[in-house]
């Protein structure tokens, strides 16, 4: 799906996130000063790239504003709650992003396809999510959805790679395993979703992800135009000097305290 297919080099990798990461400061400086509420949703098939593409975008910025939520399976007193109770209570205040690591959207997804929910669950949350979203933007939240589109091909290699690498293993889940061997039952319910759910207020936004590197460029490119935004003039910044007043030897006094032992 990428329009150029040749490997991203490093250097040039690194050089276009640089620039889009000072990109990210600027939008939290505005959204600080605005007091602007966001929520970033982001979704996908396992081995997407959900977790990379959030990581490269919040590791330059600050996480009092920008706050990743990534909610662990219910429990049994959530599952009685309104379905969407658990993830309103992390929705931003003035001046921060939330960005959803996987969210409502599970009943759409993973819920229906492995049978966490039924049928009758399933259509009703596809009949009251736009509403839902529709109500968080009139309230005006700025609402950004992002779907990461991998192929067959190219999440059977990450599912092998997570197999053989010891550092990737606590990637693997009995559901992650399972929902690879259901990958048109995840298809169908994409479409199904998409069909419902993506409203001009509230629209997708399809990342194709087989390319990790442009993936992450895309994204972030898109979510900094996605909210306009004037760059603030930097405030000048002077380091002051050390005071001398009541100077002693602050180093000495650790003397005979416990120090980590200097294996490196």
């Amino acid at each position: 799906m990428s329009v150029n297919d040749e490997p991203m080099e490093s250097k040039e990798y690194d050089k276009a996130l640089r620039a889009l990461q000072v990109e990210l400061c600027a939008l939290q400086d505005w959204v600080k000063k605005k007091g602007l509420r966001v929520v970033i949703v982001f979704e996908g098939r396992d081995a997407a790239g959900k977790g990379g593409i959030i990581k490269v975008i919040t590791e330059r910025v600050s996480p009092r504003v920008f706050r990743v939520v990534a909610l662990p399976a219910p429990s049994d007193r959530e599952k009685s709650q309104l379905y969407m109770q658990r993830y309103i209570q992390h929705f931003p205040a003035a001046g921060e992003i939330v960005i959803f690591d996987r969210s409502w959207y599970n009943r759409a997804g993973v819920e229906y396809v492995l049978g966490f929910c039924t049928k009758a669950q399933h259509e009703h949350f596809l009949k009251i999510c736009p509403e839902f979203e529709m109500y968080v933007v009139d309230d005006g939240i700025l609402l950004i959805k992002y779907w990461l589109e991998v192929s067959d091909e190219q999440q059977k290699r990450r599912f092998e790679a997570r197999i053989t690498d010891p550092l990737r293993h606590w990637k693997l889940s009995p559901t992650d395993l399972y929902s690879r061997s259901r990958w048109f039952e995840y298809s169908r319910a994409r479409d199904t979703m998409f069909a419902a759910t993506d409203t001009k207020y509230a629209p997708w936004y399809i990342v194709p992800s087989d390319d990790k590197r442009r993936a992450r460029l895309n994204c972030i490119s898109h979510l900094v135009s996605a909210i306009r935004f004037p760059k603030l003039p930097e405030t000048k910044v002077k380091l002051p000097k050390r005071s001398a007043k009541g100077a002693y030897d602050d180093r000495a006094t650790l003397k005979g305290r416990r120090f980590v032992e200097q294996k490196y």
